[in-house]
């Protein structure tokens, strides 16, 4: 048996960061990683590195970036992200159904923890490349998100681990923790190898279960199993398992994730030597099914507030597959996410040669589709792509409420998507103190959990750039709390 003062279980961000502050109150840590050191970071590792942050103005973003030049500033619009922002459109996006307390404390708390991020070596920057339209000279960031790590997820994990090295924390790479015990006030962790460690405090940031076929069959429903894993491997459910065997309630959404258009040519699991597969700039063309048909409403809101439900959308499709289609007005404004070599881009002269270059699709029905899209859009209002333009369509069955282009001008290109799962939404309840809550309402004594595994936040959507918000300020207060247990 090995003693520590605080244990915390995963290695991505809300892990780390309850390492780093635990190791800040003077806590002897250990942390255990599931994943082997190569596979190490957990989903953290999978992202682009985007956080959400409530902001009052430039002056708060340079206390993250204090590298800022002033031509940045100038020619960019940082605008403002309050707290009331922020907190009203997490709240609306759960349909009002996430803990008012952990998110006003997620919410208020933002700025702050990314401030003490920054002081363990993580470097924030602006989301140029993807959260930014040059208007009028200047650069306007839409959505909510204006802050990205340096390096993305890998930049961040590699950041949060050296910091941790540095500091103390003990690395366990390839331990798979499977059972929790309490005896004489100490939590103990069994692994799988036989390893056993016993500490005070006992943090568990293992991520959901997006990665357990079995589990997403019985809770997400028929089909999910079918699902390309967009994150870790390693994500099965075993933090959520090992809290509810000593008694913690399970709680919040179990029939909900978060799940993304996926190119159709990524791997069956996430793989860190290929990533941005996803495809989220559907806002600025049209989607099509198998039949030719659309079957959502690509600008019903910026996709920061969108994306995270179009993965089940297209797994409900004929073979589960589906197409994004953009012509020369749009083609220009998506990201790199769109250029990756593994892509599957197809492009033609006109939309009939597209259209028969899309293999599976019926062909006469896309065409009359594109027809009837291309009539219906209101060319009157201008095209905006850093507000929410109200450039629609008029007399469709599903409309386009922002950004509607007919597509017109070629060359013509489509990228074929299907489902990819990025994290799942239920879990653990635990309160504003990051500790984990029993069946009866109560907190269990020494256990905290961050991240992906708490169920209290999200509900049917999902903001994008709060996952990693919320697993760090709740990770830096499971870290306090855990090594005040010794």
């Amino acid at each position: 048996m090995q003693d520590f003062d605080v244990i915390v279980i995963g290695g991505g961000n809300a892990g780390l960061c309850a390492a780093l502050s635990a190791r800040e109150q003077g806590a002897r840590v250990a942390l255990l990683e599931r994943a082997p050191e190569e596979l190490r970071g957990g989903n953290s590792a999978h992202t682009g590195g985007a956080f959400r942050v409530a902001y009052r103005g430039v002056d708060d973003l340079r206390q993250l970036m204090p590298d800022l030049l002033d031509s940045e500033i100038e020619s960019s619009d940082f605008g403002s992200y309050t707290q009331d922002d922020f907190y009203g459109e997490l709240a609306a996006q759960s349909q009002y159904r996430a803990d008012p307390e952990v998110l006003d404390t997620v919410v208020s708390q933002s700025l702050d923890t990314l401030g003490w991020m920054t002081r363990q070596g993580v470097r924030f920057m602006p989301i140029y490349g993807r959260q930014a339209f040059k208007i009028d000279g200047k650069y306007k960031f839409w959505g909510g998100l204006t802050v990205e790590v340096s390096g993305g997820g890998l930049g961040l994990v590699e950041a949060l681990m050296r910091r941790a090295e540095r500091s103390g924390v003990e690395l366990r790479y390839a331990c798979r923790a499977q059972k929790l015990g309490r005896a004489d006030g100490r939590w103990q962790v069994e692994c799988a190898d036989g390893r056993r460690f016993s500490a005070g405090g006992l943090i568990l940031a293992t991520g959901g279960f997006h990665a357990n076929l079995e589990w997403r069959a019985k809770y997400l429903g028929p089909g999910w199993d079918l699902a390309k894993v967009r994150g870790s491997r390693f994500n099965t459910g075993d933090g959520i398992r090992m809290a509810m065997d000593v008694g913690a309630v399970a709680h919040g959404n179990w029939s909900g994730c978060h799940a993304v258009f996926y190119d159709v040519n990524a791997p069956e699991l996430g793989d860190l030597d290929l990533l941005n597969m996803q495809k989220n700039y559907f806002h600025l063309g049209v989607v099509v099914n198998a039949d030719g048909k659309r079957f959502v409403d690509e600008g019903l809101d910026f996709r920061n507030y969108t994306y995270s439900g179009m993965g089940a959308k297209v797994l409900q499709q004929p073979g589960g597959v589906a197409w994004q289609l953009f012509d020369q007005h749009s083609e220009h404004l998506l990201p790199d996410e769109y250029r990756v070599r593994h892509a599957t881009r197809i492009q033609a002269d006109s939309l009939e040669e597209l259209a028969g270059k899309l293999e599976g699709v019926n062909v006469n029905a896309l065409l009359d589709t594109l027809r009837e899209f291309n009539a219906a859009v209101r060319r009157e209002v201008p095209f905006n792509p850093a507000i929410r333009d109200g450039r629609a369509t008029r007399g469709l069955a599903i409309p386009k409420s922002n950004w509607a282009n007919p597509l017109e001008r070629g060359p013509f290109v489509a990228y074929a998507v299907t489902c990819g799962i990025t994290f799942t939404f239920g879990g653990l309840k635990v309160n504003s103190g990051a500790q984990v809550i029993d069946e009866d309402g109560q907190p269990i004594p020494g256990l905290y959990a961050a991240g992906e595994l708490v169920g209290n936040l999200y509900y049917v959507k999902y903001a994008g750039g709060a996952g990693l918000t919320s697993g760090s300020v709740l990770g830096r207060i499971a870290g306090a709390a855990a090594a005040a247990q010794r």
